[in-house]
């Protein structure tokens, strides 16, 4: 980034004070002028085919360096493991057998009791806890009985950095380097970063991380062929996904949702996402696949809400993703209340002994 457009956001991103918890606007929170939308992801694990064509291209557009020494992991086809540093975008490889994949079902039922998007009978109306039926005969010809369970499945899921309502990475940041875009996504300032790694044990998802080589022992030689040290910039700094801000200022879709083939990535306005995702929801569980949810689309959840959301087939947990995410600044007003509450009490009590004392 310039240093020219970093100093005409920073008196927008780093203002006095902002909202710690709770639904908002994150640009508006940062204080952005009004006329910004709030932009995002929504990917779509169901048709995701795990080509890793976001990866790479992540990589190629970024300039990120490779991981490590090119090593196989030896558990799965994915070989790049997790987010990191230099790895903004990550699809995993998850195999499940049919055990797994009926649990998946079974618990997506569940959160479909619980109030989430209603499966349709096979009369072709939707009820709800208490009985009632909507639009009833609207779906009268579609089939909704509940798919054969196959004996086995890839959860193929391309992760990336959640660009939380409520970023803990941003708030815990001593030095300024992490700021909130207009577009509501958060960024680091490489330039400005100064490696503390605070933001790392800030984040709930374990996305953003200081960059290193990759290897324990690094090897005296330079170059990118297997044995060699690659060149690797930024050592040290603090790197994750920016939602291609670079691009995002000049209109442009982020490189990863362009590339996705099959449109598993998808980039827009953030409401207008949010939308798709839960009539896509919807459609699943009216052909029966009950296992298929929602993640990072509440609002009220620990960390207000994402900015990447996803569709997933199964319990959070499975991604490797946290069921209930917190962002550890949201308790900071009780403990401040409580802090303040302790120390009054303690003066009181010092108080009552002096003048007990004096007399």
């Amino acid at each position: 980034m310039s240093s020219q457009r970093t100093q005409s956001v920073s008196g927008y991103a780093r203002g006095s004070h902002h909202q710690l918890a709770g639904p908002t606007d994150p640009a508006a929170d940062a204080h952005w002028p009004s006329g910004h939308v709030r932009k995002g992801f929504f990917t779509d694990t169901s048709i995701c085919i795990g080509c890793k064509a976001c990866e790479v291209a992540c990589k190629e557009w970024n300039r990120n360096p490779r991981d490590g020494d090119l090593e196989l992991t030896g558990w799965s086809y994915d070989n790049t493991q997790q987010l990191g540093a230099s790895t903004w975008r990550h699809v995993a490889f998850i195999e499940q057998d049919r055990s797994r994949i009926e649990a998946a079902r079974e618990s997506g039922r569940q959160l479909v009791d619980l109030g989430m998007p209603t499966v349709r009978d096979d009369r072709g109306s939707s009820s709800d806890q208490s009985g009632s039926s909507s639009d009833e005969g609207a779906y009268r010809d579609q089939h909704t009985a509940p798919p054969d369970t196959p004996e086995f499945r890839w959860l193929m899921a391309s992760d990336v950095c959640k660009h939380c309502t409520h970023a803990g990475c941003l708030d815990v940041c001593p030095t300024g380097a992490l700021f909130r875009t207009e577009f509501g996504s958060v960024v680091v300032q490489d330039d400005v970063c100064n490696g503390c790694g605070t933001c790392v044990a800030g984040c709930p998802f374990g996305v953003i991380e200081r960059r290193s080589d990759g290897t324990a022992a690094p090897t005296t030689r330079g170059g990118e062929k297997k044995g060699e040290q690659p060149d690797v910039p930024k050592r040290s700094v603090a790197q994750k996904c920016t939602l291609c801000y670079d691009r995002l200022v000049d209109d442009e879709t982020p490189a990863c949702a362009k590339t996705c083939p099959t449109t598993s990535i998808k980039f827009g306005d953030h409401a207008d996402l949010l939308d798709t995702a839960r009539d896509r929801v919807r459609q699943l569980h009216d052909q029966g696949l009950t296992e298929a949810r929602l993640y990072g689309a509440n609002d009220l959840d620990g960390v207000g809400g994402t900015g990447a959301m996803f569709l997933l087939l199964d319990e959070p947990e499975t991604y490797g993703l946290p069921p209930d995410p917190r962002v550890p600044t949201a308790d900071l007003p009780v403990m401040f209340r409580r802090a303040g509450m302790a120390a009054a009490g303690m003066l009181a009590a010092a108080a009552i002994a002096f003048v007990g004392g004096a007399r």
